[in-house]
C-alpha cells in the first residue's frame, strides 16, 4: 500500500510516517522504481503501536525502547512494566505541578478586583517572580 493508505489504516499522518521513518522508529520501507514507499501490514501495525504510545504520552526515546521490547519475543515483561511505571509517575508529577499552577492562578484571579483600577495582584505576582 502507498503512504496515503498506510496513513488512513494507521491513523498516522503521512508527514508523521515519514518522520517516524527518519527517526528509525519505523524501518525503512521498500520503494517502487518511481521512488514511492510501499507499506505492508507489519508497517501499519507498527504505526498503530507508535500512535497508541504517543496517545499515552510516551516520548520518542521511550517508544523506541518499547518497540524494541515489543519486537523481542524473549523480553522480560518486567522491563516493560518498569518503563510504564516510570512514565505514569512522571505523568503524576506533571499533573501535580499543573494542579498547583491552577490553584495559584485561581487564587490570584480571586484576589483581583477585575475592575477599572490599575491594581492587579496577577501582574504583581508575575512581576515579583514568586512561585
Amino acid at each position: 500500500m502507498n503512504i496515503g493508505e498506510a496513513a488512513t489504516q494507521s491513523a498516522v499522518s503521512a508527514k508523521m510516517i515519514r518522520h517516524y521513518e527518519s527517526l528509525g522508529l519505523l524501518p525503512k520501507v521498500p520503494r517502487t522504481e518511481a521512488g514511492y514507499r510501499v507499506y505492508d501490514e507489519a508497517s501499519v501495525h507498527t504505526l498503530r503501536f507508535i500512535r497508541r504510545a504517543r496517545d499515552l504520552g510516551f516520548g520518542i526515546k521511550e517508544i523506541d525502547t518499547l518497540l524494541g521490547l515489543w519486537r523481542n519475543r524473549r523480553r522480560a515483561s518486567a522491563d516493560v512494566k518498569r518503563i510504564a511505571g516510570a512514565h505514569a509517575a512522571d505523568l503524576q508529577r506533571r499533573i501535580d505541578e499543573m494542579q498547583a499552577m491552577k490553584r495559584t492562578l485561581e487564587h490570584l484571579a480571586h484576589c483581583c478586583q477585575g475592575d477599572h483600577r490599575p491594581d492587579c495582584p496577577i501582574l504583581d505576582d508575575l512581576a515579583g517572580g514568586r512561585s
